[in-house]
């Protein structure tokens, strides 16, 4: 389970937010890429050299995969479970020009490809997506993925039983099953909510008040369900006030997640794991700039993508660093 945003300040520099909910422990780590880097996709077929540096939080599951990142063109990407819906291409046959991409690669494959949402749907016609198990998992793991860039535009990718979709995301909003149209679709059932408080009635003679602030957003899911996330994600979104610069505009990503953050224990799967947000990450397109925090961890990092990556793949570190608190006295 995940949920990603994207959103913008009033200077139109646009955000790019996601939390990292999964029930397999991860030891996450942060990775800058260079451009002209070259590497081989994991079935061997194909070897990939990088038209852009970028960054991004992943692991070394030999070879590096990454779950979300940005480059230096200020385009993003990040991938989200899609259990009961994703179904892969086939590998590719002998001779064949497309070009043969694990699911579990895509997101580094397109960071170092594409410099536009537009551009990477153009790309993706000519890339056979095809499922390779998932060493964390141990699993063909069922995914999809939204991608967003500089100018604001954001899509999305599926590939499901009626094949490969490439769908324009005017929400801004992304999170599990069901399939992205109905989750547009299910917004409908929820345009009665509103921000503004109820005010008083009279049922025949009886008058009838509101508890207290929020009558407006009865009725608004709570849960962690997936559809859940994504109408309240939608709603929070598309009703806080615009942030004016760079630090309202961080703060206000994290505060739309941390409306979807699960804690340790409130989600808990058949194999008896915690399914938790383990990190949460904001992005700034516009700056090129990572902002994240752990579960074990709310102070916000930041990392700057650097105009020369030099000529190899640089570890930054582990995500997982021990807690400070700052004193006052």
């Amino acid at each position: 389970m995940c949920t990603a945003l994207t959103t913008q300040n009033s200077a139109g520099d646009v955000y790019f937010g996601r939390t990292m909910d999964f029930s397999y422990p991860l030891d996450p780590e942060f990775y800058i890429v260079p451009k002209g880097y070259q590497w081989k996709n994991l079935l061997n077929t194909h070897r990939i050299k990088n038209q852009y540096s970028f960054m991004g939080i992943g692991q070394n599951l030999s070879p590096v995969t990454l779950a979300d990142g940005v480059n230096e063109m200020g385009f993003a990407a990040a991938v989200l479970y899609f259990p009961g819906y994703a179904l892969y291409d086939p590998p590719a046959p002998s001779g064949s020009r497309q070009i043969a991409v694990a699911s579990t690669e895509l997101v580094k494959f397109l960071l170092s490809q594409c410099a536009s949402t537009d551009q990477a749907a153009s790309l993706l016609r000519a890339v056979r997506i095809t499922g390779v198990k998932d060493p964390v998992t141990e699993i063909i793991a069922p995914l999809h993925w939204i991608m967003a860039d500089s100018s604001g535009k954001c899509m999305v990718i599926e590939t499901t039983s009626e094949g490969l979709k490439i769908m324009e995301n005017p929400i801004g909003v992304f999170s599990n099953s069901p399939d992205f149209p109905w989750h547009m679709a299910n917004l409908r059932n929820y345009m009665n909510m509103s921000p503004s408080q109820h005010t008083e009635q009279n049922w025949g003679a009886f008058p009838l008040k509101p508890f207290g602030q929020g009558a407006g957003t009865f009725g608004l899911p709570g849960d962690f369900t997936p559809p859940a996330r994504f109408v309240r994600t939608a709603y929070l979104k598309s009703h806080t006030p615009i942030p004016d610069n760079r630090e309202q505009a961080v703060n206000t990503c994290f505060h739309l997640l941390e409306g979807v953050s699960i804690p340790k224990g409130a989600v808990v799967t058949d194999r008896g794991t915690s399914d938790y947000t383990q990190y949460t990450a904001c992005i700034s397109l516009t700056g090129k700039e990572y902002f994240f925090k752990t579960y074990d961890n709310s102070h916000i990092v930041s990392v700057k993508l650097p105009e020369n990556c030099g000529p190899d793949i640089r570890l930054l570190g582990k995500l997982s660093k021990p807690v400070r608190f700052q004193e006052w006295k």
